[in-house]
């Protein structure tokens, strides 16, 4: 079982269990407004579903952060925290050259919030807070909250019309962005 420290508070991740995850921008930016870099995060997310064996039940990438409920393959030889470090490290690196570019207006805005007194970058918080689903209900809960976070931010009237969610794998059949496993 691995731990995550977050905020003083150690979370303990069950790998054979489903949880509720939330990585958040640094100082809860904007930055997924522009379609480059939002699909830096569901390509890295589809790469690690590939190759590192995460096993992505529900998300959703708002403007500020990522929602998902996620686990990995039984057996898979890296943790679901090993494999949430590796992809917040990669697209850090990612989004960062991403924000570089001449489509990014706030460029320079960016990349001086991001940079550290150390002179490294941040671009995710800390940690993931992860929350064990240990009930149906709960659960269900847990999915209904992500796939209606952008109608509650005005984003859309309906969940399934916001592209970079599951809500449309669930809500309509037609295959969304990341490659899901469906909850029962």
């Amino acid at each position: 079982m691995g731990e995550v420290a977050s905020m003083g508070f150690k979370y303990a991740i069950r790998t054979d269990r489903l949880h509720f995850l939330t990585h958040t921008i640094v100082d809860w930016i904007d930055l997924f407004t522009r379609r480059e870099l939002a699909m830096v995060v569901v390509d890295s997310m589809n790469y690690c579903i590939e190759m590192k064996g995460l096993e992505v039940y529900v998300w959703c990438l708002m403007p500020s952060h990522l929602h998902m409920i996620a686990s990995v393959a039984p057996g898979n030889e890296m943790s679901l925290s090993e494999v949430m470090r590796d992809f917040k490290r990669f697209t850090s690196k990612a989004l960062l050259n991403g924000i570089g570019t001449e489509f990014e207006s706030r460029r320079m805005w960016l990349k001086s919030h991001f940079t550290l007194a150390t002179g490294e970058h941040q671009v995710w918080q800390a940690g993931m807070r992860p929350i064990e689903l240990y009930t149906g209900k709960f659960t269900r809960q847990k999915v209904d909250y992500i796939h209606m976070n952008p109608v509650a931010a005005g984003i859309v009237d309906e969940p399934e019309h916001y592209v970079l969610s599951s809500a449309r794998d669930y809500m309509t059949k037609r295959k969304g962005l990341v490659e899901i496993c469906y909850i029962s």
